[in-house]
């Protein structure tokens, strides 16, 4: 299978170092900047080019739309006039435009498409999904997600300030923290948005949403609050899920599920396999995909299917009152 990742940051050479492990070899990349190009060429051996048309002319089956978010539909564009089956990563945009011209042509083409959703192959939220799918808790009535994590760590090697997430136009946590959200609708279904809160990231020197506090109201009628934010010091995840018939709790940090009863006390305690590792979830989630290229059959996050996160996501920026 011909592949091309667009875009060789830390996440763009994640899934060129993945793809080479699940034995894909006939690849080659783009990215603008000559040191990048040449840390992907001589790190991981993967012919790195500076012109997009170049690209083109190796005719691709499959492209990996890994640059930052502001160039996400224009190459995703670029993929579906070429015929090519293509994976974005979250999120899908920082605005509504060209999206719907996007998934015509998609549709016309009848191409196989899938946007980053690497958490729902974590082993805690899915493991958290099967629960609620068996009525462990019985009715589910509210949940709480949260994400919290410090920006200048995410990525070591590069000045936070001049990424792609500082910006106040296409970044900030809940842009860039999109996964809490399309997990409470992965767990929940449809949902409306309610309400929102953010403040500004000015702890670490950005104007940018920096910390969010996010409603929905499902159409089953769960209440979901999302608490998103990146600029707290450690890392955690966590989620709790109130049923009628008990309570849900996963935390990152103690690598295991807990499932509480009717009387209040801990039925299940479901810990997370020794030898899993976090890029489990990344080579999980490109092997899903490229099933699905093989197969034909579609994906469980397409283009059209991440809409509804990135609609709620956009809402929360643009109608939140924000607090300084």
């Amino acid at each position: 299978m011909r592949i091309a990742v667009l875009g060789c940051g830390s996440i763009g050479q994640r899934h060129l170092k993945n793809l080479l492990g699940l034995g894909q070899t006939e690849l080659v990349a783009f990215d603008p900047s000559r040191t990048i190009r040449k840390q992907t060429q001589h790190e991981i051996g993967v012919d790195c080019v500076p012109d997009l048309q170049k690209v083109w002319e190796r005719r691709p089956q499959v492209v990996f739309v890994t640059a930052p978010t502001n160039r996400h539909i224009e190459l995703a564009q670029q993929c579906a006039a070429r015929g090519c089956h293509f994976f974005v990563e979250k999120p899908l945009s920082y605005s509504l435009t060209g999206i719907k011209h996007l998934c015509a042509e998609i549709e016309r083409r009848e191409l196989i498409t899938m946007v980053g959703c690497n958490m729902r192959f974590h082993h805690g939220p899915a493991t958290v999904r099967r629960l609620l799918a068996r009525k462990k808790i019985g009715r589910l009535l509210a949940m709480r997600i949260q994400s919290g994590s410090y920006l200048p760590n995410w990525r070591p090697a590069q000045d936070y300030r001049k990424s792609y997430s500082s910006s106040a136009r296409s970044g900030g946590a809940i842009l860039d923290c999109i996964h809490e959200i399309d997990l409470a609708l992965w767990y929940a279904g449809p949902a409306e948005f309610l309400s929102a809160a953010w403040i500004p990231a000015t702890s670490i020197d950005l104007l940018t949403d920096g910390l969010a506090e996010i409603v929905l109201r499902h159409q089953n009628s769960v209440l979901a609050n999302i608490h998103l934010n990146f600029v707290q010091r450690d890392y955690r995840r966590s989620c709790q899920m109130i049923g009628e018939q008990g309570t849900i709790y996963w935390d990152s940090e103690e690598h295991e599920i807990k499932v509480y009863g009717p009387k209040g006390t801990i039925n299940q305690a479901i810990p997370c396999p020794k030898e899993w590792s976090l890029n489990q979830m990344y080579l999980d989630e490109t092997a899903h995909f490229l099933r699905s290229v093989e197969s034909g059959a579609p994906t469980f996050n397409s283009v059209a299917d991440s809409v509804p996160a990135l609609r709620i996501a956009l809402k929360a920026r643009a109608r939140a009152h924000r607090s300084v």
